[in-house]
């Protein structure tokens, strides 16, 4: 069976050869015709192929084994491929556009014969369904090349039926809209096109991972025994194939060494195997029992609880030798002063543990 990766490269392929098969097309009809256009026209189809050949040789490099200076491999090269075809396309976009002035202001009347017609209606025919197709494999395989590879031939085909209607109404009407429209199609290509580089560009940047993975991971975490709570779950994006990040969860203060070993051991190799996640997982220990650090922590927890602006609180810590408090908070969105309210909270609680001193992390929710 294949993976993901053969899939993308034997996707490509396909787009490859539909293109050497039109411009091969193209060629013949063109010399049998005596038309220098459509022979030029076929040159312009192997350039095509083009996006296909970058979205192999991106997918290559990607599977390259990790090294001492890539630890964690080179899966994001996927990301450039598909900036590589997104730029592709703003140009074929730009160029389009500049053609299509240029026929505002200097409109001439088409001239096409029987050949030319079939020969545009087979172009369309075909780069719309190998547009469709690549971009359906693409957004099933989450491939950002290959989805802005079958948009780059779906765009070909709507700029070539332009072309097509506006000289059908230049025929029967004697109504120039050939660069008008062709002005429209290009900026809608242009604009695609520029959304078409967000998705590789936002994930190079580091880009929110996916909500329901997030859910699904606190879920399953959450159902282990032994685990009262869930947070400060971070996930890095190396390439679609691999995530690497960390969480903490609750346990109470009862479990030993042994018991919280295998309970996250057990954690990371169904991340791993199930999501294919890499996770380190940290412990937060809950106080239990009738005892001094039981009592502090419900104190302090209550406490912070009653505020409306934090949204969660996580990670009380008591350091007994040092008579010391820590704990987390995570506060709502619209908190923009920070160390105010960092200074706020230490100050009350400082009023009802005065004993103690008090250090309050402001925490962010990097995942949902």
């Amino acid at each position: 069976m294949m993976n993901r990766s053969q899939k993308i490269i034997r996707t490509s392929i396909i787009g490859i050869a539909a293109n050497v098969l039109l411009a091969a097309f193209k060629a013949l009809v063109g010399i049998l015709a005596g038309s220098v256009a459509i022979v030029m026209d076929a040159v312009n189809n192997l350039s095509d192929a083009l996006s296909s050949v970058v979205t192999i040789i991106g997918t290559k490099l990607s599977e390259r084994p990790a090294d001492r200076e890539h630890p964690f491999g080179y899966g994001r090269v996927e990301y450039f491929s598909a900036i590589v075809i997104s730029i592709l396309v703003i140009c074929a976009g730009v160029t389009s556009l500049i053609e299509s002035v240029k026929k505002i202001f200097d409109p001439t009347k088409p001239d096409y014969t029987t050949v030319t017609l079939i020969v545009i209606v087979v172009a369309i025919l075909v780069k719309l369904l190998l547009g469709q197709f690549v971009k359906r494999q693409g957004q099933s395989l989450k491939s950002d090349a290959l989805i802005a590879s079958g948009s780059d031939a779906l765009f070909d085909a709507i700029i070539t039926l332009a072309t097509l209607v506006s000289a059908g109404i230049m025929l029967i009407w004697n109504i120039s809209i050939d660069g008008i429209l062709g002005a429209l199609i290009s900026l809608v290509i242009i604009k695609a096109g520029i959304e078409m580089l967000a998705s590789p560009v936002n994930e190079l940047l580091g880009a929110r991972v996916s909500q329901e993975l997030i859910h699904d991971i606190k879920q399953e975490v959450a159902a282990f025994e032994g685990v009262h709570g869930v947070f400060d779950i971070i996930l890095h994006n190396y390439g679609p194939n691999l995530l690497i990040g960390s969480l903490h969860v609750n346990v109470y203060d009862t479990m030993n060494a042994h018991e919280i070993h295998a309970l996250t051991r057990s954690i990371t190799e169904q991340m791993l195997d199930k999501h294919g996640v890499v996770l380190t997982v940290g412990i937060y220990a809950i106080a239990t029992g009738e005892n001094k650090r039981s009592l502090l922590q419900s104190t302090v927890l209550q406490a912070l609880a009653k505020h409306k602006e934090i949204v969660q609180v996580h990670g009380f810590c008591y350091y007994e030798k040092e008579q010391r408090v820590s704990v987390d908070v995570v506060p709502d969105i619209s908190v923009h002063d920070e160390a105010a309210l960092s200074a706020s909270l230490t100050q009350e609680l400082k009023a009802l543990v005065p004993d103690k001193e008090i250090t309050i992390i402001i925490d962010h929710n990097y995942s949902e």
